[in-house]
């Protein structure tokens, strides 16, 4: 981190301010604020989507600032729209409850709660909205909305246009939302809101509010929405959601995500997603230029965003098990590693009995799995040294495979010639 730097230039070269209110660069140069960013609780885990505004609370952290998780224990029971084509499924209060604590886990990898100069802080709007008495707050807040204004703004209007529409439930958010900024305005002192580009409607409603009860300045700050460079959406494969939760994707598959970046999109990935200098991002750019073949840029890019989310523990089995796909050592691995590192390739389903005693030739057994034609295929590529099992060369034509060769007792990884693999499942 650059001392002649501050926070807003850091965001601002990293390609992570979308938009702003006027002056709050000058504010985060010349001060140290109270600011807060809020997350959903609709499901007990974040995704790789929320890094963004996870990774700038924590820069602004560094920088000096304070920074505020809210949880949206309250606002989660009634549902934002922005950026919804049609409304969510109300969660019960208790859903809500055990997602938020499950998120606290994972937002602890971002922020550090016991730094004693600036420590970041978890809270939960459940705690004063839920409390809100319905003609009270229509009166003091509700009064200062037009519907003119709201129904003006991109997440009504966006829904308005669509057969559906939008409930009074969802349309009520942006009151709700600006509520938190005031209650926070006022109770902790916090200056700046910051969010994904598809919040600037409700961040700007919460510092208008603010102005017109309090008379004093509120800011706002968002982040691009991040896309893909072939045009389609970040943050989602083939089987779903990258979450950021080890249950829901495994520290590997959230390896391998990361690791198969395209090369058009890994250097922004590096700056919006790690903690590296400027200056190791350009040297990994130009390394990308000269010698792309390498890939040095995503390997970095899976290594650094690992380590954050997920530890160093998880990120060197996740590397191991990224070197069993290259013929690495399969010794250590459970079988729900194998399980998945070997999830898209081919499989067969054999017999325990047949192992047992003398154990089944290997030529018998790569003709079953359809490795091969015939046994003559398997005699000539074991003689050139192109079979493998559980990734340790074949060279016996006579060789045996016995139960003592099962990995967990339950698989078999064969592999002929340097990518083509097959997993033997026993039953």
């Amino acid at each position: 981190m650059n001392s002649k730097e501050n926070a807003f230039t850091e965001l601002k070269w990293r390609g992570m301010v979308y938009d702003y209110v006027e002056g709050i660069d000058v504010i985060l140069r010349d001060q140290k604020v109270s600011l807060y960013n809020g997350f959903d609780a609709t499901a007990d885990s974040l995704h790789v989507g929320h890094m963004v505004p996870l990774l700038a609370l924590a820069r602004l952290q560094r920088f000096g600032h304070h920074p505020i998780a809210l949880a949206g224990g309250g606002t989660s029971m009634i549902g934002d729209p922005s950026g919804k084509s049609s409304e969510r499924q109300l969660l019960s209060r208790q859903t809500i409850e055990e997602n938020i604590e499950s998120i606290k886990l994972q937002l602890s990898h971002f922020l550090d709660f016991n730094v004693k100069s600036n420590p970041a802080r978890i809270l939960n709007n459940a705690d004063w909205l839920l409390k809100l008495n319905l003609i009270e707050f229509l009166r003091d807040t509700g009064k200062h909305f037009t519907i003119n204004y709201m129904l003006a703004k991109d997440s009504v209007k966006t829904r308005l246009e669509r057969e559906e529409g939008i409930s009074y439930t969802e349309f009520s958010y942006m009151l709700l939302q600006s509520y938190d900024f005031l209650h926070l305005h006022q109770h902790e002192k916090v200056v700046l809101q910051t969010g994904g580009s598809d919040q600037w409607g409700n961040i700007t409603a919460g510092a208008e509010l603010i102005r017109r009860i309090t008379g004093n300045s509120a800011y706002g700050l968002v982040y691009p929405l991040i896309t893909k460079s072939d045009g389609t959406k970040f943050g989602k494969t083939e089987s779903g959601s990258v979450w950021l939760k080890p249950e829901r994707t495994s520290p590997f598959k959230f390896f391998q995500f990361w690791l198969n970046s395209d090369d058009k999109d890994v250097v922004n990935y590096l700056k919006l997603f790690t903690f590296l200098p400027q200056q190791t991002i350009e040297e990994l750019e130009n390394s990308l230029k000269e010698k792309p073949e390498e890939r040095e840029a995503q390997k970095r890019l899976a290594k650094e965003v690992t380590a954050i989310v997920h530890g160093e523990t998880a990120l060197s089995r996740a590397e191991q098990a990224t070197q069993v796909l290259f013929g690495g050592s399969l010794a250590g691995l459970s079988s729900n590693d194998i399980e998945e590192i070997f999830a898209d390739v081919p499989s067969t389903l054999l017999s325990k009995t047949s192992f047992e005693m003398s154990g089944k030739p290997i030529l018998d057994l790569l003709v079953d799995c359809g490795m091969v034609k015939s046994k003559g295929e398997a005699r000539r590529s074991i003689q050139e040294g192109g079979i493998n099992l559980n990734n340790v060369r074949v060279s016996e034509l006579e060789q045996s495979v016995k139960t003592s060769d099962l990995i967990e007792n339950r698989y078999l990884v064969l592999r002929k010639g340097r990518k083509n693999y097959h997993l033997v499942k026993v039953n």
